[in-house]
């Protein structure tokens, strides 16, 4: 038996909802399976979906010493009247403890070290 086409599948599904026939019935009609038949409505589907679903914009490979800026949330660590110690959560889940007098330029590092996240 020849392999039907993705063409006369997508007649034969059309065929089909129109019909009102369940998969069984309509199949038993063509002599074709039923799972053939519901694989076929499916499969087409999800190309149509895939035709008509916007593209997604891609991200451009980093270059290995390019910084990306993100944002971190520092919060106080214990609340307090004076400034006081620090907490940088990272998106990891990663938390960085800042002591009051900490070095802009080690913190940095640090992060950058850990990736950010």
């Amino acid at each position: 038996m020849e392999r039907a086409s993705r063409e006369i599948w997508a007649k034969r599904v059309e065929r089909w909802k129109d019909s009102g026939l369940t998969a069984k019935e309509f199949a038993a009609e063509l002599d074709v399976s039923a799972a053939s038949l519901t694989f076929w409505k499916w499969k087409l589907k999800r190309q149509r979906s895939e035709t008509t679903a916007p593209t997604r914009r891609t991200r451009r490979p980093r270059k290995r010493d390019e910084q990306v800026a993100q944002f971190l949330q520092l919060v106080p660590a214990m609340p307090t009247r004076a400034a006081g110690p620090l907490e940088v959560v990272l998106v990891s889940g990663v938390i960085i403890r800042v002591a009051q007098d900490f070095d802009d330029a080690t913190l940095i590092r640090l992060v950058a070290a850990l990736g950010g996240h």
